[in-house]
């Protein structure tokens, strides 16, 4: 199979936020809010600041043990074996366990960190460096988590299972869903693959987690992508110190709200948190742990902290302070971050230099840097993940024939029909020209009456504008006319709209990798990585021929 890659700025895509387009083009007024620029130089200065990383041997000894029984690449088996070395760094990138890997972008950020990986592994020797995927396994919306689309059909998973989507469970809906999609995919050459590929990974009673672990292991442990699953005791163990601190000081909130304010000011901002930023995760439930103080709001002076009592209304429970400082000892895994500190909670087990995130998620990580600061734990370099738009033999072909270049399918259908009806038409319909002169005119015969009276220039400047604006309704008037005689050209290029852009948004955000694999198999992945980019960044369209 054949295919080419051509890359656009993301700024002229019209898809991404004023705070993402300033952080790329690296905005002078957004550099106290990260810490290394996004350069070769960036990646040096984060090493130095991790080299003292402590954790080594608790992270190696416990990816081991989550690996036992499943089938490792050498690779792989490699990449595990180097965390324990001083010189290996971590390129990480971080999503929920969407059921069947969810949209496309999450493809994409697996395989930009594993193309920066192998890049910094070639621009720097001396060092090692492996491409992980941090599981938020904890997250508990399966709303969000629980369905899919393949080739515009979408999938859900109907449960009654809750909290923690990660420690779900496969169930018989779940497998049904696969045999759903089989009557889709199974008429494509490689559809029995990835039917196969997802039974094998989702058999029933094994955890979401676990069997996305293995999934993305199926597809990609052969380039040596180390899965984290973070819901683990001796993990949570290390993180306990902060922990503890969130629970006395609050201390995320307090950290995040001055950086909030200061962004609020410049743009929208993403994550805002809560006064403690923790949940409290056991069994099927994970539910927000809420602190209020006994004391009285009679008194001012400073209360000790066992003035301060914690409770999770859902599950009826309440402890004193002492009393939840003693269960965070004892039971760490009961003890989840939110968006505030989940972050702080995978730079503080992991040799991380850089986080390749997508465009919220770099908006959100933009207001942690005090968060991270106010523990001492080194902040990334924060990478925007890859984005592509693939196009498919068929709508290639229809483009070329529409004479429509690959950089103007971001377009609105207004634009792209207005070019194809200019290079088509046998009548003029773009009346931009003749305003030009129009206004060239104009000008000459305001600065003409000028010299006679001034007061005359606001008379002239009024004809002027009332010409042009009826020379613009002219103009829209011969296009309209001239698009009747274009309606089949119209049909098709709304026909490409609506495939390339579903909803009226990305591709990536939408569709699943299943339906590209049960067409290209494996080779689709590999072109994705080919033309996957380390620290350009750019939005890549991939021609398929």
């Amino acid at each position: 199979m054949q295919s080419n890659c051509i890359y656009l700025p993301y700024s002229s895509t019209g898809y991404f936020s004023k705070i993402v387009i300033d952080y790329l083009q690296q905005d002078e007024k957004l550099k106290s809010f990260f810490t290394h620029p996004l350069s070769l130089k960036g990646v040096e200065n984060a090493i130095e600041n991790k080299k003292s990383f402590a954790h080594r041997s608790v992270l190696t000894e416990q990816l081991q043990l989550q690996y036992e029984g499943i089938a490792q690449s050498g690779k792989l088996s490699s990449n595990i074996q180097l965390l324990s070395k001083q010189n290996t760094f971590t390129i990480t990138t971080a999503h929920q366990p969407n059921i069947f890997l969810g949209p496309l972008y999450v493809i994409y950020k697996i395989l930009h960190t594993i193309k920066l990986a192998n890049e910094l592994t070639v621009l720097m020797p001396q060092h090692n460096f492996v491409p992980v995927f941090y599981m938020g396994s904890e997250d508990a919306d399966i709303d969000e988590l629980g369905n899919i689309t393949i080739d515009s059909k979408k999938y859900e998973w109907q449960t009654k299972q809750t909290g923690a989507v990660g420690r779900m469970k496969v169930d018989k809906a779940f497998r049904k869903l696969i045999e759903e999609m089989q009557s889709q995919l199974a008429v494509q050459e490689h559809g029995a693959e990835i039917i196969t590929i997802f039974k094998t990974a989702y058999t029933e009673r094994k955890t979401i987690q676990q069997a996305t672990l293995e999934l993305i292991n199926i597809l990609f442990g052969e380039y040596g992508l180390v899965v984290l699953i973070p819901d683990n005791a001796t993990l949570k163990k290390i993180f306990q110190p902060i922990a503890e601190k969130e629970l006395k000081e609050q201390f995320s909130h307090k950290a995040a709200e001055i950086t909030i304010q200061q962004l609020g000011k410049l743009y929208k901002v993403q994550a805002g948190g809560r006064e403690l930023n923790l949940f409290y995760l056991i069994d099927d439930k994970r539910e927000r742990i809420e602190v209020s103080s006994l004391q009285s709001s009679v008194f001012s002076f400073q209360f000790p902290v066992s003035s301060f009592q914690f409770s999770v209304s859902g599950l009826n429970v309440q402890w004193t302070m002492e009393e939840i400082l003693e269960e965070l000892n004892n039971y760490p895994e009961r003890f989840s971050t939110n968006v505030i500190l989940r972050g702080l909670f995978q730079e503080t087990i992991l040799p991380n230099i850089a986080f390749i995130g997508g465009g919220g998620e770099i908006a959100y990580w933009l207001e942690l840097k005090n968060v991270f600061a106010a523990v001492n734990i080194s902040f990334p370099l924060l990478i925007l993940r890859n984005s592509f738009l693939v196009i498919e033999e068929k709508w290639n072909e229809l483009l070329q024939t529409l004479e429509i270049q690959l950089e103007n399918v971001f377009l609105s259908e207004h634009e792209i029909i207005k070019q194809v009806i200019t290079k088509r038409s046998n009548y003029k319909t773009d009346l931009s020209k003749e305003i030009s002169e129009i206004e060239k005119i104009y000008s000459a015969i305001t600065d003409a009456a000028a010299l006679t009276d001034k007061s005359l220039q606001e008379h002239v400047y009024a004809l002027k504008t009332n010409t042009i604006r009826r020379l613009h309704e002219l103009e829209k008037k011969l296009l309209r006319a001239e698009k009747r005689k274009f309606s089949d050209e119209q049909r098709q290029i709304q026909k490409i709209k609506t495939h390339l852009f579903p909803n009226n948004g990305l591709q990536e955000r939408v569709e699943n990798i299943a339906g590209f694999y049960s067409k290209y198999g494996k080779a689709i992945i590999e072109i994705m990585l080919r033309y996957s980019t380390g620290l350009q960044q750019e939005f890549g369209i991939i021609n398929l021929e």
